[in-house]
């Protein structure tokens, strides 16, 4: 990155209208931090361009590509920006050099399109207008909590002098790491300097392997051992052989949580239609005759948490590269995104850590902008918010895609040639895969910002027609994403078993002056690697969409990794030590007892009150300012969309897709489970939960429960504390036990440790043991999806399964604000069963609305039927305990609305189950209320439109 050479133009963009979006929500935030001194705040954007333009040339860029005139003002700026006056003061961003800037790559590609060729650079800015009164400090304090990020951006208090990248290349600089004399210590030392996040053991082996073959590494081939060997890609804490000591004393050894409590339960069952299981970048299962579907979730937490735009938007588009590199056509993307509170007193949070409020709207425009702009609905996901988060949040993206049966090809042939398509690559992503594998402390924005990555979906849109028709013309034996490592872990594991000989002097580069390690390790965003034995057809793929393509090297049959610079190797490793040669750990493990014995209901004196409450909660009410800023309808199949019913504002239990371009009416279902607070007190039960959820949320739209994968995403603290650990294996337990109940299959899944925080008061604070559940199910036919809205007055509404004193961890203990004691629901024993009845049920065409109770319970789930339907329902119980009746999140369990001309249909469907396991439960209404009694006394009598003012509290 280097100053301007040529004459360079500043164009600032405003809204016409007086109140930009932007600044509303800005001075809202700017309030909420604190600083109340405020009054108004005015944005602008700013585009730098270098190069000989004339004023015409200005005039098109201007009202063509840069603004539009309709709603916005471009102006040229002619001298120097305003200062900052009495009252006003003006402040200025722009990306730090290094950073990945996709728009100013697209001005510089558009520009061209116009025929405009002198635009030679370009780079984006924003200006920041603050009347109020505030002073100097005040004002370094609200720049750097709210209008720039110091990870990725730099500021002015004034105008900003841009800075251009400009034709590359790399430094050649390569060093020779000594290892083979260093001690124990010296080991430990040199794995903290590089941040490598080895282990004693694991630096030993490293030690051991030089001096086998008499020579000391270098930095290139230590930084591959390490990314190749850390937690994030390797998952070493899974693999581990693990004893475990029980709550009693006894002790027992897993030997692996992967291969014992996973990958076994779906060898156990093998489901026919589980096409691949754990071996590819996603799971894959069939569709129809013709189509097999993938699915994958990734987190991308850490990133997120120092740069909560770029963080989430390159997790959106790794795991959509993810389905890629299964070779098949992404389709729809999902998310669940765990927050802290967004109240959080500002003056309460650790040094280094963003806002909540930060977090949550970076990460959130983060997910909008991938999806929205690369063409990929957003269909499904969750928001939820928790102290554990504040400092840690969670960011989980989901992607399917869809292929023709068999055409994903996975082995390279020797003499292919490796082949990099897409984006160029910089210093972005650095170290991203063990700074992922670290706990996180106060400096961490700091020394981990080259681990940050900026997204350019529109370069991946580019990628995906490419590769989509590669696959078709079958022009690659194999291909794999540039995720975590970069190139060192996509050319690396693709060339295990075969050998590769790779020149890095031909990846193309961003700016200079990156070392060769940095070019193998940057983890750039939008790049694909394929084993290609025939280049010139796949060039003229990429010439018709304008994709980069860049021959390195070639696959040689030898067994081993040959890395060079300009022809002199860097790195020369056989592929067997880099994937095989890492100790297996040997863990410590501790479980501790949870609570299992009942305790008494809390009193509720307001049921109706309570009910508002929950109805209210940040994890229960209405997440539509989120949806509607996603676009979960483009490619045009979306069939049951996030928000359903009379105003489409209820919340769906799952989303139901129909493949364009697939014959008959077969549909896709996804759905999830997610439950931290039962994983607080009882991450065994917390895993059974969570995977009933994700089954009962497919069901109830439609899905047939023995067709459904799903898929596990493990989100924990230190897995060398043991009690920590002892959580983490309970959980794992409870996947296996969960699976093998319901008879479904785990198809891939992602583990994400060490998310603790080390704050400035030198404690770790951990999140909750937290485990998201994927599940991808089928439906035969997609005009007989159930959506949860009530539908009709004078319909007969049903509880389906058992409600139990199962209040442990349960809403109502957090909106009462105390702890209320109790035990996490457990596994039903007749869930399977249920769920197969209600599906021949949904089939038969008797099921009007269905909808799953989970958090709140009974009372929830009842109020959000109306709020969906804007009709009423009146409820009458029978029971002793009432609190527990209306509260409790026990699973396995529907509202059901049926016709009362189909009730006897509809009964039959389930007299297998016997009559304690669905109860008749009142019925539909016109009058537009929600009316639950107990025998004769009335608990509580709630207008639907008082019901959608406390669902819709989040801003």
């Amino acid at each position: 990155m280097v100053a301007p050479t040529s004459p360079v133009h500043c164009l600032v963009v405003t809204f016409h209208r007086a109140e930009d979006p932007r600044a509303h929500g800005l001075l809202s935030s700017a309030h909420a931090l604190g600083f109340t001194g405020i009054t108004q705040v005015e944005c602008a954007d700013l585009y730098f361009l270098e190069g000989a333009l004339t004023s015409q040339d200005q005039q098109r860029l201007a009202r063509e590509l840069l603004s539009d005139p309709v709603a916005q003002r471009a102006e040229w700026r002619m001298g120097k920006a305003a200062a900052s006056g009495a009252g006003v003061h003006l402040v200025e961003t722009a990306l730090r050099p290094g950073v990945t800037d996709p728009v100013a790559e697209q001005i510089i590609r558009s520009s061209r399109m116009l025929g405009i060729a002198s635009v030679t650079a370009a780079s984006t800015g924003q200006r920041f207008v603050l009347r109020g009164a505030i002073d100097e400090k005040q004002l370094q304090r609200l720049t750097r909590a709210l209008l720039a990020n110091p990870v990725i951006q730099r500021w002015s208090f004034g105008e900003i002098d841009p800075v251009f990248p400009h034709p590359a290349e790399a430094s050649g600089k390569v060093e020779t790491i000594p290892v083979r004399e260093l001690s124990d210590d010296g080991l430990l030392a040199l794995s903290k300097q590089r941040r490598a996040a080895l282990d004693l053991a694991e630096m030993k082996a490293i030690q051991g392997f030089y001096r086998s073959v008499g020579r000391d590494p270098t930095d290139v081939e230590l930084e591959t051992i390490a990314q190749t060997w850390s937690e994030h890609c390797v998952h070493k804490t899974f693999r581990a052989r693990i004893s475990v000591t029980g709550p009693d004393g006894a002790s027992s050894e897993v030997d692996g949580l992967l291969r014992t409590f996973i990958r076994a339960p779906t060898e156990k069952i093998a489901a026919p239609w589980v096409r691949s299981a754990f071996v590819d970048n996603a799971g894959i299962i069939d569709f129809d005759d013709e189509n097999e579907v993938s699915f994958k979730v990734e987190t991308h937490n850490h990133p997120s948490a120092i740069e909560p735009f770029g963080g989430a938007n390159t997790g959106v588009g790794g795991v959509i590269r993810d389905v890629l590199g299964v070779s098949a056509k992404p389709i729809a993307a999902t998310d669940v995104l765990c927050f802290g509170p967004q109240e959080t007193p500002p003056q309460g949070l650790p040094e280094g850590v963003l806002h909540p409020r930060r977090i949550q709207s970076g990460v959130v425009a983060g997910v909008q902008d991938y999806g929205n702009k690369i063409g990929i609905p957003t269909v499904n996901g969750a928001i939820l918010y928790d102290e554990g988060y504040t400092s840690n949040p969670l960011v989980y993206c989901g992607c399917v895609g869809i292929a023709p049966k068999g055409s994903h090809p996975r082995q390279p042939q020797k003499g292919d040639r490796v082949i990099v398509l897409g984006g160029r690559t910089g210093r972005d992503g650095l170290r991203g895969a063990t700074f992922s594998s670290m706990t996180m402390d106060a400096q961490t924005g700091e020394v981990a910002g080259a681990s940050v990555q900026i997204g350019d979906p529109i370069v991946e849109k580019g990628l995906i027609e490419v590769c989509t028709r590669a696959r078709d013309r079958k022009l690659y034996h194999a291909i794999t994403d540039c995720g975590a490592g970069g190139l060192s872990s996509a050319v690396g594991e693709m060339a295990a078993g075969v050998g590769a000989d790779v020149e890095l002097f031909k990846v193309r580069l961003k700016y200079p002056g990156l070392a060769p390690w940095e070019i193998w390790l940057s983890e750039a965003q939008e790049r694909m690697v394929l084993a290609v034995p025939d280049v010139a057809p796949l060039q003229a793929l990429c010439d018709l969409y304008d994709v980069e393509l860049t021959d390195i090297g070639a696959f040689t049959g030898d067994g081993k990794l040959v890395v060079r610079y300009q022809g002199r190797p860097v790195l020369d490793l056989p592929t067997d030590f880099m994937h095989d040669g890492i100790p297996r750990r040997h863990l410590k493990a501790e479980i501790v007892t949870p609570v299992r014995s009942a305790a008494p209901a809390p009193r509720v004196d307001d049921v109706g009150r309570t009910t508002l409450k929950l109805l209210a909660h940040p994890n229960i009410a209405s997440k539509a300012p989120v949806i509607r800023i996603y676009d979960h309808e483009v490619q045009g199949g979306t069939v049951v969309k996030p928000l359903t019913g009379a105003v489409n504002d209820g919340p769906s239990d799952a989303c139901v897709l129909k493949p364009m371009g697939t014959k008959g009416l077969r549909g896709i279902v996804l759905s999830n489970g997610v439950n931290p607070q039962f994983g607080k007190r009882d991450a065994y039960r917390m895993a059974l939960s969570v995977v009933d959820e994700a089954l009962r949320n497919a069901v109830a739209v439609g899905a047939d429960p023995t067709r459904v994968a799903i898929l596990d995403n493990f989100c924990w603290g230190d897995p060398l504390r043991p009690q920590t650990l002892g959580a983490l294996v309970e959980a794992a337990r409870g996947c296996r036990d969960a699976a093998l109940h319901f008879g479904t299959p785990f198809i891939s899944g992602k583990d994400s440790l060490n998310n603790e925080y080390l704050g400035a008061d030198g404690q770790r604070h951990a999140i909750p043991p937290t485990l998201l559940i994927s599940a991808m199910g089928v439906i035969d036919d997609v005009t007989q999806a159930v959506t949860m809205d009530l539908k009709e007055a004078g319909n007969v509404v049903y509880l389906l399964g058992e409600t139990r004193a199962e209040l442990g961890g349960s809403h109502l203990g957090l909106v009462l604000g105390r702890d209320i004691g109790g035990v996490v629901p457990d596994q039903v024993e007749f869930a399977p069963a249920l769920f197969k009845a209600l599906h021949v049920a949904i089939r038969a065409g008797v099921v009007r609305a269905c909808h799953d109770l989970s958090e709140g319970g009974l009372a929830v789930a009842a109020a959000e039927m109306a709020i969906a339907g804007r009709l009423g329902l009146e409820l009458t119980l029978d029971v002793d305990d009432v609190v527990t009746a209306l509260f409790s999140e026990s699973n396995a369990r529907f509202l059901v609305e049926v016709r009362s001309k189909d009730t006897a249909a509809f009964e039959s469907h389930l007299a297998a189950l016997g009559p304690r396991r669905y109860t008749r439960l009142g019925s539909v209404v016109a009058t537009p209320a929600l009316s639950i009694k107990n025998r004769t006394e009335t608990l509580c009598a709630l207008p639907v439109q008082e019901l959608v003012a406390a669902w819709n509290t989040l801003p």
